[in-house]
């Protein structure tokens, strides 16, 4: 046990874990505040096709030998709101929307990758994480952004909930529905294309969709499921990043597989609950 704590002590005294770790929680924060939304309006799979979208964004800047995040953000929202434009003018469902969009973005950023001479390794660090990759100017970014959303969901949260809840009586009430759907839609990109530098373009969705439905396992009430959601995905990440420096693993994939951890002892104790 010691010296798993020095090991750590050790870690902390890089620059580049703070960095992850500064980053990180922010964009957990983020995901869990958004997930409630997302899963409740059973549109949480727009965060796998927008991280695809993002795939195809890293691909272009890479290209351009350019910083993907100022590249990344204003794609990835043109994208999220495009697929709400089909999902709206097209009758076209929210699945369908979002796999056209996601399977195009693949489609280009194979293409580009193919012109920058194959997969380097610097694209693939964005595939699937890593936190040698944040920069400073990367985290007053972040920093930012995070904050936006963060400020955005709390300042909008009675709309968003009454939309989330019931959208029909949302309606009734004078609510502008579709500018809460839309809102939704560009903080879930903005998180998203922060979301790729620490945890990949291939398992940031995972972010949105784990630590949510693990705290509706146990919470009872909305503001509760975001607090929980919210102290589970911090403590995964936190944890993630520190046992990927331990055991020298993916941090991502560690990341991911301690969220799924947590969703199986929260569902285990929910079924417990129940036959008790």
């Amino acid at each position: 046990m010691r010296d798993i704590l020095m090991i750590l002590q050790d870690a902390w005294s890089y620059d580049f874990i703070r960095k992850a770790l500064l980053v990180g929680i922010l964009i957990a924060i983020c995901c869990s505040f958004l997930g409630i939304f997302l899963v409740l309006k059973k549109f949480s799979m727009i965060g796998d096709g927008l991280a695809h979208v993002s795939f195809a964004t890293v691909a272009i800047a890479l290209l351009l030998s350019a910083s993907p995040l100022p590249v990344s953000i204003p794609i990835v929202v043109l994208a999220s709101l495009a697929i709400l434009k089909l999902s709206e003018k097209a009758d076209l469902h929210g699945d369908a929307a979002i796999g056209l969009v996601s399977s195009f973005s693949v489609a280009t950023g194979v293409v580009i990758a193919s012109l920058a001479n194959g997969f380097n390794v610097d694209l693939m660090s964005y595939l699937f994480g890593s936190i040698l990759v944040v920069r400073n100017s990367d985290i007053v970014l972040s920093v930012i952004l995070a904050l936006f959303v963060i400020g955005a969901v709390l300042v909008f949260y009675n709309p968003l909930f009454a939309a989330a809840y019931d959208e029909e009586f949302a309606q009734v009430s004078g609510i502008r529905v579709k500018l809460g759907n839309q809102l939704i839609a560009v903080l879930t990109a903005i998180t998203i294309a922060l979301g790729i530098r620490v945890v990949g373009t291939m398992l940031i969705s995972s972010l949105i969709i784990f630590p949510t439905v693990t705290a509706l396992q146990l919470s009872r009430s909305f503001k509760g499921t975001i607090a929980l959601s919210s102290l589970v995905s911090v403590i995964s990440l936190t944890a993630g990043i520190f046992l990927s420096y331990l055991l020298d693993l993916p941090t991502g994939g560690t990341i991911v597989i301690l969220n799924a951890m947590f969703f199986a002892v929260f569902f285990g104790i929910r079924r417990l609950a129940k036959t008790a």
